[in-house]
């Protein structure tokens, strides 16, 4: 066989190798994860906060959002944010959803989709332990009131005849105005309440009177993506069944989930 033969073979051989590697003869790469970007407020425990020694984002939401991201073979990167940012980064399209203990409200759904409620909530008031003149709603007249802006405890304080209201980009914030006298009372979520009181309140502060309002927590999601609306519902409705939605609640709430 000549050298110019054994040339054209090899050149032959070669050829046929790039075809069928072209053709599936060798194994495609594996496709890369989805990623979903979720917005939440960070300072906002139990439910998401950033654990001091490792770093991490971690709570109920923290854990609920990436049992659903991994129901539906999704990565998911949390992006901290103030709560009232977080329906305009959606709007933008910077963030595919918002998970941060969000009421959902007829105003909130004008502009967001919310996927079915995963938690359910209510407002109530908290005041320092020594108080004994704030027990009741109607008691915070003429009082001064903190409050996380954009939050449903900030739309009820508004509604207290007189009061003076005052607004912070977080609840840890609003707790540590109350704890220095600041203010005389402070509205928020009650399982966020009964979390700085156990773990940063103590002796300082209790809550009064009963809960102001019943409320239904959703994961917010962009009215352009319905499929992601239904994606992860599905994803809530699988954990739900096969007992992962339980286990993450008792590890954070201590008892197990209402019946629904």
């Amino acid at each position: 066989m000549s050298k110019k033969m054994i040339v054209l073979l090899v050149l032959s051989f070669f050829a046929v190798s790039l075809a069928l590697a072209g053709c599936g003869g060798q194994p495609a790469a594996p496709a890369k994860a989805k990623v979903l970007k979720v917005g939440s407020d960070t300072a906002y425990a139990p439910f998401e906060f950033q654990d001091e020694k490792s770093k991490q984002y971690v709570g109920f939401d923290m854990d609920l959002i990436q049992a659903i991201g991994k129901q539906m073979g999704a990565e998911v990167q949390v992006q901290s944010m103030n709560f009232d940012g977080l329906i305009p980064a959606l709007e933008a399209g910077n963030i595919d959803m918002a998970v941060s203990a969000m009421t959902i409200t007829p105003d909130r759904a004008k502009k967001v989709n919310f996927s079915k409620p995963y938690y359910k909530s209510g407002l109530t008031i908290v005041v320092k332990s020594d108080n004994n003149t704030i027990h009741s709603f109607k008691d915070l007249e003429g009082k001064r009131i903190a409050v996380q802006i954009g939050t449903t405890g900030a739309d009820e304080a508004k509604k207290v005849k007189d009061a003076k209201i005052r607004e912070f980009n977080t609840m840890p914030e609003a707790f540590l105005e109350l704890k220095n006298g600041g203010v005389d009372a402070a509205i928020n979520d009650k399982p966020v309440n009964d979390y700085f009181i156990k773990e940063a309140g103590g002796k300082d502060a209790k809550q009064v009177g009963e809960p102001l309002t019943a409320e239904d927590y959703g994961i917010a999601i962009s009215q352009k993506n319905t499929q992601l609306v239904e994606d992860v519902n599905k994803a809530l409705d699988t954990l739900k069944k096969n007992g992962e939605y339980e286990k993450i609640y008792v590890k954070w709430f201590g008892v197990k989930p209402p019946k629904e």
